[in-house]
């Protein structure tokens, strides 16, 4: 990787690419085993649920929930990796594994008489919007101002999915995530 504050673009797009490309191998091999590893996602407040701190991210329901979600962690994880002072690996580390918890602590345990298993990395990235936001405010770069600006043009719309809704869109996966880029933000920058 290239010394300095920052990292080259090509760096950066390559760990995003390497992560993206687990989470889309994850999801093809739990469509031919026919969705089993969907278990192995967040069960609130069960210790079997604990496990899908590590692996929920990695799972999701269909095509289209595992697409959206890679372009954004894409984009997101190539800003996060450009900068080193954003502590990208720590940064991920301790949002994907503070998201989880949350969700584990929080998510429902049951909808409509079915248990809900919470998975997909939409915490993730919740959490990287957040992060990327609020350690533009402790930061006080031009560079993390910049980013934040363009973060809140492009993501801004998605603070609609913290608030709780009925289905099985886990809001309380989004909301964890949202609490823990702020706080990741906030021990390492404030």
């Amino acid at each position: 990787m290239g010394s300095g504050k920052k990292r080259s673009v090509l760096d950066a797009v390559e760990m995003s690419t390497i992560i993206v490309l687990v989470v889309l191998g994850m999801y093809y091999l739990n469509v031919a085993l026919g969705g089993r590893l969907n278990g192995f996602g967040i069960l609130p407040r069960n210790l079997w649920g604990l496990m899908g701190i590590v692996f929920s991210p990695l799972l999701h329901y269909s095509e289209p929930h595992v697409m959206t979600n890679c372009v954004s962690l894409f984009l997101l994880l190539i800003i996060l990796y450009m900068h080193r002072e954003y502590r990208p690996e720590v940064t991920l580390t301790a949002i994907w594994i503070l998201s989880g918890l949350g969700t584990w602590l929080i998510g429902r345990a049951g909808y409509e008489h079915q248990p809900v298993v919470h998975i997909g990395a939409s915490g993730v990235i919740y959490g990287l919007v957040t992060y990327l936001i609020a350690a533009a405010w402790w930061l006080r770069s031009w560079t993390s101002a910049l980013w934040a600006g363009l973060i809140l043009f492009l993501y801004g719309g998605i603070f609609y999915g913290l608030l709780p809704q009925e289905g099985i869109m886990s809001w309380e996966g989004h909301l964890s995530g949202a609490v823990a880029g702020v706080l990741v933000a906030m021990k390492q920058h404030k």
